[in-house]
């Protein structure tokens, strides 16, 4: 079940961080509620994933996870372009995060 939490988390941050660029510096009401509302549930599936998981993991997985989620959907909603140095910092992420689940 922790590992589900976890991608339920890592969901919540893909949407925190893509709101946060909606929110125009929280200027704008509903982007900001949304925005918070994901931060909130983001930290209590983490917060729920952890206490299974290592924080150590279960940080570094969703950070990670986050990020290449972020990358992924604001190259396609926000047309922000994915260059190769980035290729390559997804799978520096995507191996670490293998290398400690199997540790």
């Amino acid at each position: 079940m922790a590992w589900t939490y976890l991608l339920i988390a890592s969901v919540f941050e893909v949407a925190f961080a893509l709101g946060t660029n909606a929110t125009h510096g929280f200027t704008r009401l509903w982007p900001s509620v949304f925005t918070l509302l994901a931060a909130a549930g983001g930290i209590f599936t983490l917060s729920l994933a952890l206490r299974t998981l290592d924080v150590s993991v279960g940080y570094t997985i969703w950070t990670g996870t986050g990020s290449i989620g972020t990358v992924v959907l604001g190259s396609v909603i926000y047309k922000e372009k994915i260059t190769v140095p980035k290729m390559v910092a997804f799978a520096a992420i995507i191996a670490g995060a293998l290398v400690l689940r199997l540790a």
